[in-house]
């Protein structure tokens, strides 16, 4: 996703501009159709990176390829700046906003990742972000792996959600508003309320592998993505330094554990998540310099939080390894 500011002194993110769905049932005017869509992602976004995770724990990768814009963007959106001739090999497209505009010509509004894309017409589907994982786990059922886990079920959906939204408004989107705050009130307002979250998911994970249950949800993908990225962008970068994410030791033990699982540590590329951050926001880092650090081969070091049990991808199966062209370099 692209943050967007508002013209107040608290950050506020834009709604998604195309909240269109995909289904199975008949709903919505886009059905669920191996090889019809192309998921549209950037590795270094939290966002899209939920719709990796999911994607590749559930096996959906033969049914629903996926395009990687790379992690530097201007005004005209993300571009495919990674692949050969600057474009995405599928779409043919240099720029994302071209598959806005395929769609609605015209379109002035926020061009964001994750983006689902009709290969056929080139047309840009939904950027509806907070829905999309649900409707993976849910509307493309029939197109899951043997062994795909449930990550969204439904005895615990009440649960998942409540948590979700907590997490959303205080961590997810917190860290940008503080960030991208343009007042000390608003920034302390939504610093603090960061921490105290993170305190409470701490207390909370100190006696329990996951957030809900014994397994893997919908919940621990979408706090994850968030603390992966702790102390390489937000920590420095967004000015959310009262603690490194190393330093807070249930949540970077938690963090450890979901990366050295499959489907997750997998997925990420700290050189492409610092080149975002740091190289796209100059109104924050006005020079453009890329940090060294951290140095992330912490990633690797023993969690132990398998003593509390848990069983993380419950009666289904760990994920095989990612396709050829979408694996990610090693830590080094």
């Amino acid at each position: 996703m692209t943050a967007t500011q508002s013209g107040t002194e608290a950050f506020e993110r834009e709604p998604v501009a195309l909240t269109e769905r995909i289904t199975s049932d008949g709903s919505s005017a886009w059905p669920v159709e191996p090889g019809r869509y192309r998921l549209v992602v950037a590795r270094a976004c939290p966002w899209a990176n939920r719709s990796v995770i999911v994607r590749r724990l559930l096996g959906l990768e033969p049914v629903l390829s996926m395009g990687i814009a790379g992690p530097l963007h201007d005004e005209r959106s993300w571009r495919f700046h990674n692949d050969p001739d600057n474009r995405d090999p599928v779409l043919g497209i240099e720029y994302l906003r071209e598959a806005y505009e395929k769609a609605h010509p015209g379109f002035d509004g926020g061009v964001t990742v994750p983006t689902v894309v009709e290969v056929a017409t080139g047309k840009a589907v939904t950027n509806n972000f907070q829905d999309l994982t649900l409707d993976l786990s849910t509307q493309w059922r029939a197109y899951h792996r043997d062994g795909a886990p449930d990550l969204y079920p439904e005895a615990r959906r009440a649960e998942i959600d409540e948590i979700n939204e907590s997490v959303y408004d205080d961590v997810n989107n917190g860290v940008y508003k503080c960030g991208f705050a343009k007042g000390q009130g608003a920034y302390e307002r939504a610093y603090r309320a960061l921490f105290a979250r993170l305190d409470a998911l701490s207390e909370r994970l100190e006696t329990q592998r996951y957030l809900v249950g014994d397994t893997i949800t919908e919940a621990d993908i979408r706090l994850w993505v968030t603390l992966v990225r702790f102390d390489a962008a937000y920590h420095g970068h967004f000015k959310c330094n009262r603690q490194k994410l190393t330093e807070m030791p249930v949540l970077w033990a938690y963090a450890r554990d979901l990366f050295q699982t499959p489907g997750f540590g997998d997925t990420i590329d700290f050189e492409q998540i610092k080149q975002h951050y740091y190289g796209v926001h100059a109104e924050i880092n006005p020079t453009g310099i890329v940090p060294l650090g951290p140095d992330p081969r912490g990633w690797l070091t023993p969690h132990g939080r398998e003593e509390l049990g848990g069983r993380p991808f419950g009666d289904g199966t760990p994920p095989g390894p990612p396709p050829e062209g979408e694996r990610v370099p090693p830590l080094a």
